[in-house]
């Protein structure tokens, strides 16, 4: 089933076959799992890194049983741990939710800082579309970087505002690295974050995780603009807590935070 909105977005039920038989679209984000989902605590691994590589190079996500930050950067996917630890995820590991394309710049400028996150996102603004999906990679030098993980969950598992109140957090002072991640638009509620979500990772892979601030000194941004979404959707669930709209978008700021 297609729904035209300003971009298109395709939705199937997934059981775990990774959808082997879809050839891959170049311009497509490829996304397991929703948002809402991973709110309420849905961490089991469905997808394995071998599948997710089938649909995109680039991505964010997070591995399974809730197991840290993953980034995924010209074909190879990394985990950050909740001890800082970076670490090469292997074909067989697997991910609840995570969001991947095949990235092509479409748009590419230097930038001059200092750029703080909010200075850096008011920059985006000027390079995005408003209406299309955006992956985003900024390469560069950075004066600071605070960036979070998530500890790995066991059953039953709570849901993630429960989470990241008590996330490890970690602060970087000059180093190079890149950011990774997307542009989503409004209309995405809650199958992910709209607005920017992006994941670092230290040029040396000595850290990285979820982007909370930064302060760019000098780097490239290169943004892939991306008119379709592929939604694989999870299957059954663990019944959510019955939060109503406005109740979601509050938790979904505070995780996001």
């Amino acid at each position: 089933m297609k729904i035209r909105l300003a971009a298109t977005i395709l939705m199937v039920l997934f059981f775990g076959a990774g959808c082997a038989g879809l050839a891959p679209n170049r311009e497509l984000l490829y996304q397991t799992s929703t948002l809402d989902a991973l709110l309420e605590g849905d961490y089991q691994g469905r997808l394995t890194i071998g599948q997710l590589k089938r649909h995109g190079d680039f991505g964010i996500g997070t591995l399974a049983d809730l197991d840290g930050e993953l980034a995924g950067l010209d074909g190879r996917f990394y985990q950050v741990r909740a001890d800082g630890k970076v670490f090469l995820v292997p074909d067989e590991g697997s991910t609840p939710f995570a969001a991947v394309t095949f990235f092509e710049a479409d748009r590419r400028l230097d930038l001059t800082g200092p750029l703080d996150y909010e200075g850096l996102k008011i920059r985006l603004d000027r390079e995005i579309k408003r209406d299309l999906f955006g992956a985003v990679k900024i390469s560069g030098r950075f004066r600071r970087v605070k960036t979070r993980s998530v500890p790995k969950q066991a059953r039953p598992y709570p849901p993630l505002a429960a989470v990241t109140d008590r996330q490890p957090v970690f602060e970087f002072q000059d180093l190079e690295g890149v950011l990774v991640g997307f542009y989503c638009p409004e209309f995405v509620g809650t199958v992910n974050a709209a607005g920017y979500h992006l994941h670092f990772l230290a040029a040396d892979l000595s850290g990285g995780g979820h982007l909370l601030d930064c302060e760019l000194v000098e780097g490239t941004l290169e943004i892939d603009y991306t008119p379709d979404l592929y939604l694989a959707l999870p299957g059954e669930t663990a019944a959510g807590r019955g939060l109503n709209p406005a109740e979601k978008k509050r938790e979904l700021e505070r995780v996001e935070k």
